[in-house]
């Protein structure tokens, strides 16, 4: 339902635009064009691995390594997966629902899309040259706690509802 009012909404806002100014928007459309032409390798890759895994390992082995009942043995390990995987943020929140709905537990997953998004292992190296080493490794282990931190929220949060 949600998703559904955000396209519309996103349709109408098109319309007004288009006809505000009708060459901003063509080049706003060109230039989307172009992005979603570069994310979706990506995406259809991370899509088709998801779908091998979800093929290969059934639902009860997903809940016990991540789900509600995995504890903090499952963040961590939701933790450790999510900081060596390197995926975009869209993908890190699909990921996440796909997840849920195969046994997965909230705060394992909140824990897995935090450092799925903040931290990067596989970017420490790029990263490490724009702000050095130190700088790079302790924005990633700060990072790396604070998924620790949304897991407890998440948990809480649950927890109340």
């Amino acid at each position: 339902m949600t998703g559904q009012i955000l396209y519309y909404l996103a349709a109408i806002l098109l319309i007004i635009s288009f006809f505000k100014d009708r060459a901003k928007t063509i080049k706003a459309l060109k230039t989307a064009l172009k992005s979603f032409e570069g994310i979706m390798p990506q995406f259809l890759g991370i899509i088709v691995t998801i779908g091998v895994i979800l093929a290969i390992v059934n639902p009860q082995t997903i809940s016990n390594l991540i789900g509600e009942n995995s504890g903090f043995v499952g963040v961590l390990l939701s933790s450790i997966i999510g900081s060596i995987t390197m995926m975009p943020t869209f993908v890190a929140f699909s990921t996440g629902q796909t997840l849920l709905q195969n046994g997965a537990g909230y705060p394992q997953v909140g824990a897995l899309i935090a450092t799925l998004t903040m931290v990067g292992i596989i970017t420490y190296p790029l990263e490490s040259k724009y702000i050095g080493k130190k700088g790079a490794l302790l924005r990633n282990l700060l990072a790396f706690f604070f998924s620790f931190i949304v897991a407890l929220l998440i948990e809480k949060v649950v927890n109340l509802l």
